[in-house]
């Protein structure tokens, strides 16, 4: 498996917005037929990291390639404007510039996928980064929980793309899916949908909290035939986040969407991502299970806070055969 480093996207396709799901009638027959074996696609996750490896040169490809997977991110109750600043500084430069030209690609443009904030802190991060074409994302709908009356929620989704941001990260009421209330998750992300303007919605389905691998995969198809453009697993605040398996149901069920409609789905994996072995890991089962064309900000992204860190150490290694310690790699 090689990522050429040349493919890296800079900083104004990073920002370019793919295009939009349309949406579709929710379709319960389709969702009845929807069944998950958990026990065998624990087997499938176990594979990832043992048979499929990538070193040397081609692992420092796929490393810079995860940096502009990313969604840097801060969701901490202690944020503050000047946190929110130099977490975007960070996104401006994501790898310290001797690094880049120790390894030879000195030349690169290379930025996250996104910065996701809270709402408070939009058009704080709207400023830091002007210019740089690196879209705002913000988390909305009473995050992490999301149970606040609906019109407060799509007031709040509202009022974030009219502060700047590009994406909207939203939470859905996970008890919907523990009682198979499909259609008013239904009409509550279609709702969402179309608050989010132009703005690209994705759907946090909090997978740690719903049960069963079948209701993880049947929520998935549900938000994206509501219209969601990515769906994605987790707050990062559950006890349980983003999993090998988990990931596995919702990648399958993008790929059965996209057969039946022509309309490709993005995934983001959050919550318990801080190590570059685990990015990899996850990057692997995308390319495997859908394709290299998957592995672009447009359609695959981390949900990450401290997995640059890791990355960044990595690449020095690769530079130079020692390890940093991390206040080397200060994220904010």
């Amino acid at each position: 498996m090689t990522l050429r480093i040349v493919d890296q996207p800079d900083a104004a396709s990073a920002g370019k917005a793919p295009a939009r799901n349309p949406g579709f009638p929710l379709d319960l027959d389709w969702l009845g037929r929807i069944r998950m074996n958990r026990s065998a696609l624990e087997r499938r996750a176990a594979t990832i990291g043992t048979r499929r490896t990538v070193k040397k040169d081609w692992q420092i490809a796929w490393l810079l390639r995860a940096i502009t997977l990313m969604d840097l991110t801060t969701l901490n109750s202690d944020d503050t404007a000047g946190r929110v600043e130099r977490l975007c500084a960070k996104a401006r430069h994501p790898v310290r510039q001797d690094i880049l030209a120790a390894l030879g690609v000195g030349q690169l443009r290379l930025v996250p996928a996104a910065v996701c904030v809270y709402h408070a802190f939009v058009e704080t991060a709207v400023r830091a980064l002007e210019g740089t074409g690196i879209p705002v994302a913000a988390v909305s709908t009473a995050f992490p929980h999301g149970l606040a009356p609906v019109d407060t929620k799509i007031r709040e989704i509202e009022a974030s793309v009219a502060a700047g941001a590009r994406e909207i990260d939203i939470v859905i009421e996970r008890h919907m899916v523990l009682t198979g209330d499909w259609p008013a998750l239904y009409e509550q992300v279609k709702a969402f949908r179309k608050a989010c303007g132009e703005a690209h919605l994705k759907t946090i389905l909090g997978t740690g909290e719903l049960a069963t691998l079948t209701n993880v995969a049947r929520a998935s198809l549900v938000c994206m035939l509501a219209g969601a453009d990515f769906i994605k697993t987790s707050t990062g605040k559950e006890k349980v986040n983003a999993t090998l398996p988990t990931s596995l149901a919702m990648i399958r069920m993008i790929r059965w969407f996209a057969e039946e409609t022509g309309v490709e789905i993005g995934y983001k994996p959050a919550g318990g991502i801080a190590s570059a072995k685990t990015a990899l890991d996850y990057m692997a089962l995308m390319k495997e299970e859908l394709g290299t064309h998957w592995l672009t900000p447009h359609l695959f992204r981390f949900g990450a806070s401290s997995l640059l860190t890791d990355i960044e150490r990595q690449l020095e290694h690769g530079a130079t055969g020692r390890y940093a310690a991390d206040y080397r790699m200060p994220m904010v």
